[in-house]
């Protein structure tokens, strides 16, 4: 039997609601064998991010080369980032180790509002990392920033969508989370559009979803499916576990990463 394995790169988030722990659970719950390197380390609960403290640039190049020359990775997905040395040494490893199947999350921003992406790294996501990417995953704000469209509707979505694959990624979903009305993401691969669109479910347990989208598109990644079912497979995936979230703190809890199991009455 085959065992998938997917890497994340990202940080750490003390309420295990984000970052790589949301990112590690979500492997666990798509049966995919999950390994880490820890960019940052976050003092953070569901109310917000309180304190950052950076892993160096060349221990997270070490961290990667760890996993990669021993475990391996069928696919890679990267979190936050925090600054410009990390992602130009995320983006050497990439290339160094030949990874073809990267997802990256651009993280900028927490739920809480706190920034997870120094301002003068935005450059170097756009110029050294989202050439490397199979598919690039931001919600409406970082897809705004990212590229100095300021509207929401369906046609300013399409033109941040062709301006970050034109940037070298070849293939972008904008997510629809910040959108009104219906959840409605936007897959395009360079040449078609493809909108994803589920009804929106209304609850404030919504802490980690970026991180599990692009986790869970990792995973179908590594199992070989084509991009366009890993995107689907994603979405039916995350909305599952924003509709069985459940509160554990007073603020943005996170999603249901094992609502499967935990649905199915095996945890007692």
């Amino acid at each position: 039997m085959k065992i998938c394995k997917a890497l994340t790169i990202a940080g750490s988030d003390s309420g295990a609601g984000a970052g790589l722990q949301a990112d590690l659970k979500t492997f666990a719950a798509l049966g995919v064998y999950g390994t880490s390197v820890v960019t940052a380390i976050t003092a953070q609960n569901t109310t917000g991010v309180t304190r950052v403290l950076e892993t160096p640039a060349p221990l997270v190049a070490a961290q990667i080369d760890a996993v990669l020359e021993d475990i391996g990775a069928d696919a890679v997905k990267t979190g936050m980032l925090a600054n410009a040395r990390i992602i130009r040494a995320v983006a050497g490893k990439v290339r160094e180790h030949r990874i073809e199947r990267l997802v990256v999350d651009p993280v900028m921003v927490a739920k809480g509002g706190h920034p997870l992406l120094e301002e003068n790294a935005t450059q170097a996501l756009k110029t050294h990392l989202f050439p490397l990417a199979i598919v690039v995953t931001p919600n409406l704000p970082e897809a705004q920033a990212l590229t100095g469209v300021a509207g929401t509707g369906a046609n300013a979505i399409k033109d941040m969508a062709r301006r970050i694959v034109d940037m070298g990624a070849r293939s972008v979903v904008v997510k629809g989370g910040h959108r009104r009305g219906a959840a409605t993401d936007v897959f395009h691969d360079g040449t078609g559009f493809h909108e994803l669109s589920v009804p929106r479910i209304r609850t404030k347990n919504t802490h980690g979803t970026g991180c599990t989208y692009s986790a869970a598109l990792a995973c179908a990644l590594a199992r070989d499916q084509s991009l366009e079912t890993a995107v689907a497979e994603a979405k039916e995936f995350i909305t599952r576990a924003i509709g069985h979230a459940f509160s554990i703190g007073r603020g943005h809890s996170p999603v249901h990463h094992f609502h499967e199991y935990w649905s199915g009455g095996r945890h007692e």
